[in-house]
């Protein structure tokens, strides 16, 4: 591999070994210190380069792309405060345990604390996020230059899809020279010499380090010992929060042990189990766990758990010190809110959770299993018969109907805020629909942006994603107006297939719900937040197909054409918010008075 200079030879060589390492998209936002590694994104035909307007959607964009594939998508940015826009993703990231390699372009040394434009200290900004850290020096035609790029390329690559612990971002921070582009003229120095030392890493295109990964298993007698305490226990339930583990093997334990599964709807769980979870997974836990009397008639004799969990306080509630909990995680984190965790299993949870099944023997039926399956089943047609009897669209319904609608295979991503929670409470159990959201940090900054890196990695065929078919978002107005500006992803929008369904309630819903609406003098205004926007003008705005949905009954019909469209869709829903909250409350004590015979 030639380089007509050292800025160029470094970038290069990373864009090479990136690609070297499994790395098929990469994300950039425009500025002109990077200009060599954009460029060599831009010219490797290996990896597919999106790039964004705005900093913070770019950082985001990368974060779909990583949630969607597992691999991690670089996201290149210029020096000074385009970096900083990066942070809200790195966060996300790594809260999220989403592998993300940031790439910053840098001033050199002798341009810092000068002054100089576009000019901040770069060097650790995101703090204790990154699982590895390193700022190269100025690129230098030296003969170890090739294995110390590439090294590094790998090493970032490694560390972001969980070396030492989870995935989550990497920060490569790299001062770049002029001249910054393969011409070395820049009108105002004579050119360059080439590079002179080899840059053609290892032999057959492989990658610099190739790592390996063993799988985290449990010891045969921890496994036997662990069977036999589940075999003595027969109040126990299985909870499962966001997790990106095989929802196969979860509900085979469960079937095993007899016991109900609580998962999330981000647990996947719920969405991609098929009959099984259908049998097993408890669709409305929040619903039937605010009642006191079930909840206390159902209080476990032990509890798994599996991923993060958050979503319901009434979940939270429930599991209390008093419940003996296992917590099992492949990284060990510390996914323990409430603080009630008495033992942590750290190992892989598909292959823990098989082991277990195959451990435990037959199937084992229960009473108890049975009495969580007819309250759910009571919860869900109370639900069902006060949805379908509201002919204006609610918000509630809206989560149900959208859940059911999409196709096998689908994916549906999720806005934090009341969108995930009324998916939560509303989502039946079904196949095929694999849900996306950014609960890591929770925030609804960079959705759209999360949104359009999903439906890109499912679009392309030479990239492996989990599940195939369309991609579909769920938002609130806020959400989405937060990113508007990850609509201009301007030369590839046109391929991106995305139907965006938004519940615009004008303003943020969930402080309805909170006791700050008890405050009438100040709420709209610091919490409500009104917005007054016309979003069928940000749609043409922003060159997206545009439906409205003025009653409930027409929400199928509209976001079934809108997959059969194609391109960048907005199916718009608009509600109420006073009216949200009485209808929450409304179905809760229906569910209440559905529960009360069974209780």
């Amino acid at each position: 591999m030639q380089a007509q200079n050292p800025s160029h030879a470094l970038a290069s060589t990373l864009v090479d070994e990136f690609a070297r390492g499994g790395v098929t998209d990469a994300v950039l936002a425009p500025g002109s210190r990077s200009a060599a590694l954009a460029m060599a994104l831009h010219d490797d035909p290996r990896i597919r380069l999106h790039v964004e307007l705005d900093e913070r959607s770019a950082g985001f964009l990368a974060i779909g792309l990583g949630r969607a594939t597992g691999r991690p998508a670089p996201v290149l940015v210029t020096s000074g405060s385009a970096v900083a826009n990066l942070h809200p993703a790195v966060v996300e990231a790594d809260e999220g345990r989403v592998p993300m390699v940031v790439l910053t372009a840098d001033r050199p040394p002798e341009l810092r604390a000068t002054g100089a434009s576009q000019t901040i200290a770069q060097e650790a900004i995101f703090g204790r996020s990154p699982r590895w850290y390193v700022s190269l020096g100025v690129a230098e035609d030296r003969p170890d230059s090739d294995a110390l790029w590439r090294s590094t390329a790998a090493r970032a690559l490694a560390e972001a899809g969980g070396l030492a612990g989870p995935p989550g971002p990497v920060h490569l921070n790299l001062p770049f020279r002029e001249p910054s582009v393969p011409s070395a003229d820049d009108g105002r120095a004579p050119p360059a010499a080439p590079f002179e030392n080899r840059l053609d890493g290892r032999s057959g295109r492989a990658p610099w380090t190739q790592v390996r990964r063993a799988p985290r298993e449990l010891p045969a007698e921890e496994i036997q010992r662990f069977a036999g305490r589940v075999l003595t226990t027969q109040r126990g339930a299985v909870v499962v929060g966001s997790t990106d583990a095989a929802p196969g093997p979860i509900l085979e334990f469960a079937h095993a042990a007899g016991w109900p599964v609580l998962a999330e709807a981000t647990s996947g769980v719920r969405s991609l189990g098929g009959p099984r979870a259908e049998r097993l997974a408890v669709a409305h836990a929040p619903l039937l766990l605010s009642h006191e009397g079930f909840a206390r008639g159902h209080t476990p004799d032990l509890v798994v758990r599996i991923g993060r969990t958050g979503l319901s306080p009434e979940v939270g509630a429930w599991l209390s010190s008093s419940v003996p909990q296992v917590l099992l995680d492949p990284d060990g984190a510390w996914a323990d809110p409430e603080r009630t965790i008495g033992d942590l299993l750290v190992a892989d949870v598909a292959p823990t959770c098989a082991a277990l099944a195959a451990a435990l023997g037959l199937p084992g039926g229960s009473s108890w299993l049975d009495s969580w399956r007819r309250a759910d089943a009571a919860a869900r047609a109370v639900l069902d018969r006060h949805l379908d009897a509201e002919a204006r669209p609610t918000e509630p319904r809206v989560a149900r109907d959208l859940g059911a609608v999409v196709p096998d295979p689908a994916t549906l991503v999720v806005a934090s805020s009341m969108p995930v929670r009324d998916l939560d409470r509303f989502l039946a159990p079904r196949s095929g629909l694999r849900v996306v959201a950014n609960r890591g940090a929770s925030g609804i900054d960079g959705f759209v942006s999360t949104a359009l890196g999903v439906a890109l990695a499912a679009a392309e065929p030479s990239v492996t994603a989990p599940v195939r078919g369309p991609t579909v978002a769920l938002t609130g107005d806020l959400a989405l107006l937060h990113d508007a500006n990850g609509f201009h992803l301007a030369p590839d929008a046109p391929t991106v297939d995305l139907t965006i369904v938004v519940v615009d309630n004008d303003g943020g819903g969930i402080f309805s719900f909170l006791p700050q609406a008890g405050f009438p003098g100040s709420f709209e205004r610091v919490f409500g937040t009104p917005h007054g926007r016309d979003l069928a003008g940000l749609a043409t705005f922003h060159r997206l197909g545009y439906a409205a949905v003025s009653r409930a009954d027409e929400l199928p019909g509209a976001v079934s054409a809108a997959i059969a469209a194609g391109g960048l869709q907005l199916v718009h829903v608009r509600t109420d918010r006073p009216a949200n909250v009485a209808l929450h409350r409304e179905l809760t004590t229906a569910v209440h008075r559905a529960l009360d015979p069974l209780t």
